[in-house]
């Protein structure tokens, strides 16, 4: 359980290498066309709404390092079908494997942190490594962006072949990790559902996960709408025949700026308290779509910088607030479900977005301001019912690790 704990650190990293991340969209419209490009998009996020919760249940069945070994071959496959190309369906399966690697990790890895720490009595330690592993992650995604977007340079299809590398690297690591022994593996105790109906009436962990829900559905506001700012900056500059390099540079700025922010989250937290740090990091959230509605130019580029700083104050300490209070036969599948219900709820608005735009050619800017004031607007009433709810609940209390 130590070497999981000690490895957990290199696992994030291994996980946060994809290098195609600044390139995906140049590279498969120029296979195909950008409608198929968005289509393949689209697969990959049905797929992985169908599969979340059942991964969960799966993780909770047949065990953490299965699972996640699953989720490491998928990476592999995935990256090396789209580096190796073809027609429309062979980029379509490529993007269901992704979301198998997606989805397989979802909720695992945490669980697997989480269970080891617990075998060893060390569960209080759970915030600071959760931290650490985020970090972790972070950095791969911002190296790789930026490294992504030089290999782009020399040929569109390595940055495919340096991920498929480094996940091939992820299998031989997950591979020495060991199960965690779970506390409800009885067959004849309570079945998974009786106990995700337990946890669901606590009244702390529903604040949590709603809020984690919200919060998921806000983080990816900017990344769909700033696109069009990024473009419209680029646009009759030297570096629009750039965009491989400055996307992955904007990327890997973006992450470092909150891995900087990181480094003072835990003395934030010890000053102001858990409630109202995440209640904070929830308002800078919403503070991004009410800024973008405003700025224009080359500052909505540098507003665009701060769009993970909110991820860097709340993310870790909320998956180390809820994890003690989940049962261990079902935590895999309960955070897949929180994930599931995250990705329904920003499709949701997505569906409401889209109904107040033009259906031809490119969105208008008064169109996108519109719907990023409409965000904030909207996110500023559900910030207000979170606080007044927050004020008659033990927010801040740690909770035994059930079972």
């Amino acid at each position: 359980m130590r070497r999981n704990v000690a490895l957990y650190p290199w696992y994030r990293f291994l996980a946060g290498l994809t290098f195609w991340q600044a390139v995906w969209f140049l590279y498969i419209q120029g296979e195909l066309s950008a409608a198929e490009a968005i289509l393949t998009y689209a697969i990959f996020d049905v797929a992985t709404t169908m599969l979340e919760v059942p991964s969960g249940w799966l993780s909770d069945r047949w065990g953490r390092r299965r699972t996640l070994m699953i989720a490491a071959l998928a990476g592999v496959a995935t990256a090396g079908m789209q580096a190796l190309g073809g027609p429309f369906w062979w980029f379509a399966a490529a993007q269901v494997l992704l979301a198998v690697q997606v989805a397989f990790v979802s909720g695992t890895d945490t669980s697997l942190l989480y269970e080891s720490l617990a075998a060893d009595g060390r569960e209080a330690e759970v915030e600071r490594h959760e931290l650490g592993g985020w970090r972790a992650g972070f950095s791969a995604l911002a190296l790789s962006a930026i490294a992504g977007g030089a290999l782009a340079r020399f040929d569109v299809t390595w940055p495919y072949w340096a991920t498929a590398t480094a996940f091939a690297a992820l299998l031989v690591l997950t591979w020495t990790f060991r199960e965690p022994e779970k506390m409800v593996d009885d067959p004849t105790g309570p079945s998974r559902l009786i106990l995700l109906s337990g946890a669901i009436r606590q009244p702390v962990l529903l604040w949590l996960s709603g809020l984690a829900i919200v919060m998921y559905a806000f983080s990816h506001v900017p990344f769909v709408f700033g696109q069009p700012f990024i473009e419209r900056s680029l646009a009759g500059t030297d570096l629009a025949s750039e965009t491989p390099l400055v996307s992955g540079a904007i990327t890997a700025a973006m992450m470092s700026v909150s891995l900087g922010v990181s480094l003072f989250a835990p003395a934030l937290r010890r000053a102001v308290g858990l409630t109202a740090m995440l209640l904070g990091a929830f308002a800078l959230q919403l503070a991004l779509p009410g800024a973008l509605a405003i700025a224009t130019g080359p500052l909505a580029v540098l507003l665009l910088l701060s769009r993970m700083i909110p991820d860097a104050l709340a993310r870790p300490f909320l998956i180390a607030r809820i994890q003690p209070l989940l049962p261990d036969g079902s935590r895999a599948t309960y955070l897949s479900l929180q994930s599931l219900l995250g990705r329904l709820f920003f499709a949701a608005t997505l569906w409401v977005a889209a109904g107040s735009t033009t259906e031809v050619g490119q969105m208008p800017e008064a169109d996108v301001r519109l719907i990023m004031a409409t965000y904030a607007i909207g996110g500023l009433f559900i910030l207000l019912t979170l606080a007044v709810l927050s004020r008659r609940l033990p927010i801040e209390r740690s909770a035994p690790s059930s079972g």
